[in-house]
Order: structure tokens, then sequence, then C-alpha cells
């Protein structure tokens, strides 16, 4: 469900949201091409980058503005003092250890899958999973595994917010094709993903449910294809895949 709208938004509150926004999906940018992203008065533009310059949250390169570290100092702090996040970290590094593999952990936020922290292994390769990187939930291991989790009304509501939209070949972008994933997913326990948002890429995921099963997140462990087949894919790595969710979730009580 979207975020509740209660009052009526602050209109510079939002255009400084969409500045920072066309900032990370420009990456670089000067004043005229930020205005043009976001449709605004170049003199709009300018006041918000100036603004966000002197509180220290964009830096100047020459003629270009970028995100200052600021973004990732709020974001250390507030991965660093979620309980979630110091359980499951270690674990992450063990389950990657043992596989090989790279190791993510997920959380749902607004409808949309948060990479939360991940670990690799020594054979890995690299992916474009970053930290904090937001995916839509059905176009991965962990974001299914998650969705399982979760009522229908709520999955629905999801589908309704973002979307199916495919982003390869193999995404499910079909609220049938969806409903019935998510029925296999509960009855094995765990979720797979085969090349449904990375070309050439196998996962397993399965969820993380507090003490009355509602979801908190889901781990997965993720792959070149052809390392991932047959008894490795869907027997070897889930087990060992939800042996690590139990035992976030047992660490989750006492520590």
């Amino acid at each position: 469900m979207a975020a509740e709208t209660g009052s009526a938004p602050v209109g510079a509150t939002q255009t400084t949201i969409r500045v920072i926004e066309a900032l990370r999906e420009l990456d670089a940018a000067g004043v005229s091409a930020v205005a043009d992203h976001i449709d605004v008065p170049t003199s709009t533009a300018f006041d918000h980058l100036r603004t966000l310059e002197q509180n220290e949250f964009v830096r100047r390169e020459g003629d270009e503005y970028v995100l200052s570290s600021q973004f990732l100092e709020i974001g250390g702090y507030c991965r660093n003092n979620d309980h979630l996040y110091r359980t499951a970290e270690p674990e992450l590094q063990k389950m990657a250890n043992e596989t090989g593999e790279h190791a993510n952990l997920m959380i749902e936020e607004f409808g949309r899958g948060v990479f939360y922290a991940k670990a690799k292994g020594r054979e890995t390769f690299r992916l474009d999973t970053h930290i904090g990187k937001r995916v839509n939930l059905q176009t991965t291991s962990a974001g299914k595994a998650i969705l399982a989790e979760l009522p229908d009304d709520r999955v629905e509501e999801i589908v309704d917010d973002h979307g199916l939209p495919g982003i390869t070949e193999h995404t499910i972008t079909d609220r049938a094709d969806l409903f019935e994933e998510l029925d296999t997913v509960r009855e094995q326990g765990f979720a797979t993903d085969t090349e449904e948002r990375l070309k050439g890429v196998h996962c397993v995921g399965a969820a993380l449910t507090d003490d009355d099963g509602d979801p908190i997140g889901a781990v997965s462990v993720s792959g070149p294809k052809n390392g991932m087949q047959d008894e490795r894919f869907f027997d070897d790595i889930p087990e060992l895949v939800l042996r690590t969710a139990n035992v976030i979730e047992v660490n989750m009580k006492y520590q």
C-alpha cells in the first residue's frame, strides 16, 4: 500500500526530493539538466541545489552537482541501528563462504524490495545489487519469498501500486502467474529466480518471519546459472538458505 496522505504534500519539499532523485538518475548533472529532468525553471533547480550544497547533501564537481556521502552516513546509521541487519550480517557471510556465491538480505519497504546487506563468496562475479537498490519484489527469489508470507490482499495492493514490469523475458508479468508461483513457494518453503531479474543468474531465497508469522525480510543466494542447476539448485542451496533463515530468526529472539 502506498504511503498514507493525510494532508497536502509540501511543494518545496517535494521539489527537493525530485532534485535528489534526478541526481541519482543522472549520476552528475548541471542546473539546466536537473531543471529539464524534473520540468521546473532553472532558477528553481538552482535554489534547491544551492540549499542542498549548503547543507552538504550535494557537492559540485566543476559545473555539475553530485550526491554527497551525507546520504551514506544517514543510510549507514539507519541500517547499523537495525536489529535485523546486525543479526543477519554474520550469517550472510557464513552462507557466502559455504557456497562461494553472493548472499543477500532483502527487506520490503513501501511495496518494493530493498537490498539491505550482502556478502561475497570466493567465486562471485560482479552483480548490480548495491546496498539500498530497490527492485520489484516479483523479480527476485527473496522478493517472492516475502510476498508468499503476505496476505493476498496486500500482494494485490503491491501489484496495483508497482505493477509487474518485465525486466527479462523470464520475469513474471501476469498476476495469475504470480499467485500460482507464490502457492508453490508456500508449499516448498523457498523461492527461486531463474534469470528473472538478471540474465545468467539463478537465485534461491527464503523469508524471515517474526513471532506472528509476518515477514521481516528474506535471505538469498545468487550465482551463475551454470553453477546453480539440478540438485545444487533445488536441494543443496535451498537447504542452506532455509537453515540460515532459521538461525537468523532464532538469533533475533535471543540476541
